[in-house]
């Protein structure tokens, strides 16, 4: 199985879309590299698939080997600056076109989310991410089944929950917590993702959608909260266009300073279709939320090594 050399796997679930579940994904993944593990990521929103977007990888195809499919490599490892490689699948590497919709009925649904958990080859991997659609579907029960079946209990680490801070997110996602309850997933922790807004000019976050919910839902079901996550328009700007993000002076984040260094310059403009040069995980370290998620990352990997001595 294509599965035997990865070490610890990780779903990131919701129950509820819009959440911003693929953008943690994503933060997740460029974190656990800055930390020095090679992380793959493994896309089953089927009908949904935005991991290739995040990743502004989506013109790349997979290559079919006798191991099976080969993952898109976003960034080899780098042992001297302690950077570890990064790979993603998803089905959007298989479409034709990006706006291609796919309109399949259940029974395929279950075969081709086995099929990617069989037919991957991702050799030695410390971290597997797969970023899940939303709601406890067909696509969940067959992932779920599949890996308890495949898998040892050491391999399967457990589960990331995002929600946002609305009563009406919570709701949606405590039937999430409660899918895990019933399939044996541990949760590892509870996100809390788009509790504020960072403004742009002043780096101010304002908790345009409040703030908490998360956080009380983690303390209802008895599981961590591994943090508060707010919406940084520089982020997705960095994601669209290739820009680094860049501070005003002054602007400090978990007591990390994150300004712009001195005489740094503004890169193409937001419209230009030439793309900053440099890897998305070095610019990724110079955005207001690279020291959020790595606190958050921290937690997933205390929680990862609990969960193995506990078992």
């Amino acid at each position: 199985m294509s599965l035997t050399q990865v070490k610890h796997i990780v779903l990131v679930l919701s129950g509820k879309g819009g959440v911003g579940k693929s953008s943690v994904t994503t933060q997740l993944a460029l974190s656990l590299s800055l930390a020095g593990h090679s992380v793959g990521v493994l896309d089953i929103d089927l009908t949904g698939p935005s991991i290739p977007r995040m990743f502004a990888i989506e013109d790349e195809k997979v290559t079919q080997t006798p191991g099976g499919w080969l993952p898109i490599t976003v960034h080899n490892g780098d042992a001297a600056a302690g950077i570890g490689s990064l790979r993603v699948m998803s089905l959007g590497f298989l479409l034709p076109r990006r706006g291609d919709a796919v309109v399949w009925r259940g029974p395929k649904k279950t075969a081709m989310v086995r099929q990617f958990l069989t037919d991957v080859f991702w050799g030695e991997t410390d971290y597997l991410l797969i970023d899940t659609p939303p709601g406890t579907s067909d696509e969940h029960i067959s992932l779920v089944e599949t890996l308890l079946k495949d898998t040892t209990p050491e391999q399967l680490a457990g589960a990331v929950v995002v929600t946002t801070p609305q009563a009406v997110a919570t709701a949606d996602v405590k039937k999430e917590l409660n899918f895990c309850a019933k399939t044996g997933v541990r949760v590892l922790g509870v996100v809390e993702n788009m509790s504020g807004f960072v403004c742009p000019n002043c780096s101010e976050c304002t908790h345009i959608f409040m703030k908490g919910g998360g956080r009380v839902m983690a303390d209802d079901f008895d599981v961590k909260f591994l943090g508060s996550v707010p919406i940084d328009p520089q982020f997705l700007m960095m994601i669209e266009t290739g820009r680094r993000p860049r501070y005003p002076a002054g602007t400090l984040v978990n007591g990390e300073d994150m300004s712009a260094p001195a005489g740094a310059t503004d890169g193409p403009d937001a419209g230009s279709e030439v793309r900053e040069p440099g890897l998305l995980v070095e610019k990724y370290q110079s955005c207001s939320l690279a020291p959020v998620f790595k606190t958050i990352t921290a937690d997933v990997i205390t929680a990862v090594q609990q969960a193995l001595t506990a078992s």
